[in-house]
């Protein structure tokens, strides 16, 4: 059995298709989204849907990423919909075919919204911590804040704990390539501005990454 965690998707329906018709995940797999499933790319609804109709053939873990929250806050307060707008949720509604309908809350299914609430803000297996943004060195899990687990951008993160590794996504890789510091791998690789979706088994250190034009690559770190 292996484990595998996949970058941030902003809507890349095709890349994640694409990944897994290359059929090296198997459905005794443990496969950890690090967040970020909605906004800016092209096809959020497709993707919040493929991974629901899909999560009970594989063993799927959600984290919880900025976008998300900008969704859900977004969904409760109207104050907030034009910074949600303006960061790629204008993508998201016209991915629904909402366009600018102020019911919009209403028009998406009622299991995407329980799909995003459901959504965890961390998880711990053995060796390995996945999160969305980062950890604040010094600090319990449970102690951790929201602006470390999904806001701040670690472009060099510190070490946070000398035993564990930490693999994240968030701080967008631009020029498409995983960044490793060791003791925490960024996996966001910049899916929705044309470069790559990455899966990466967190073990062996081996990816298979694909774009939205269904290209792969493969490697290892």
């Amino acid at each position: 059995m292996s484990i595998y965690a996949i970058g941030d998707i902003h809507g890349s329906l095709n890349a994640l298709q694409t990944i897994f018709r290359q059929e090296l995940i198997k459905p005794e797999d443990t496969v950890v989204f690090l967040g970020d499933y909605v906004d800016r790319g092209p096809d959020t609804k497709g993707v919040i849907d493929w991974l629901i109709s899909n999560k009970n053939n594989y063993h799927f873990e959600f984290l919880l990423g900025n976008h998300e929250i900008m969704m859900l806050m977004a969904k409760m307060d109207p104050g907030r919909v034009a910074d949600w707008l303006f960061f790629g949720g204008a993508n998201t509604l016209e991915s629904y075919g909402i366009g600018d309908d102020p019911n919009w809350v209403n028009k998406i299914d009622p299991t995407h919204w329980e799909f995003l609430n459901d959504c965890l803000p961390y998880l711990e297996i053995g060796h390995y911590i996945f999160v969305h943004g980062g950890l604040e060195p010094g600090k319990e899990l449970s102690e951790q804040d929201e602006r470390h687990l999904y806001w701040k951008k670690y472009e060099i993160p510190e070490m946070y704990d000398a035993a564990k590794t930490v693999i994240c996504g968030h701080t967008s890789r631009k020029n498409g390539k995983i960044a490793d510091f060791g003791h925490t791998i960024c996996i966001d690789t910049y899916a929705h501005g044309g470069k790559w979706l990455t899966c990466l088994n967190v073990e062996t250190k081996a990816f298979l990454r694909a774009n939205n034009q269904g290209q792969i690559d493969t490697g290892k770190l």
